[in-house]
């Protein structure tokens, strides 16, 4: 008996995100989505589909890359400001993200996801 390959869908997370982030996400002007490391970003890996969701619109992406750092600030010495959000210095993001992440979550680690948008007329 022969083995054959059976191509499973890639499984998909689903992530809340606020309404400026998600707005670039859905132009494809934002590239790197960063998140603090806790136990749900550990299950996502390159190839994986990510459903990022605001105010009843959703976005869906596939996972191009996963870089994991030990801080925000370290995270940006290796990731180009631009393609976390390409409409702020790297200062107003650090800022941004510390409003949203307090030093606790932080010492969890960092990580960087590489995101492209999945064309809806194409099969995930």
């Amino acid at each position: 008996m022969t083995a054959r390959r059976i191509n499973l869908p890639a499984r998909t997370h689903d992530m809340g995100i606020y309404k400026r982030y998600f707005d670039l996400i859905a132009t494809g002007r934002k590239t790197t989505e960063i998140r603090v490391d806790d136990s749900s970003r550990k299950k996502i890996k390159p190839g994986s589909l990510i459903r990022f969701r605001c105010q009843g619109d959703e976005v869906l992406t596939r996972v191009t890359r996963i870089a994991r750092y030990k801080s925000f600030d370290e995270m940006f010495d290796h990731e180009t400001v631009a393609s976390v959000n390409p409409l702020a210095t790297r200062e107003d993001q650090l800022a941004n993200i510390r409003q949203i992440y307090p030093p606790e979550r932080e010492a969890l680690g960092v990580v960087a996801i590489g995101i492209e948008l999945v064309d809806p007329s194409r099969p995930a």
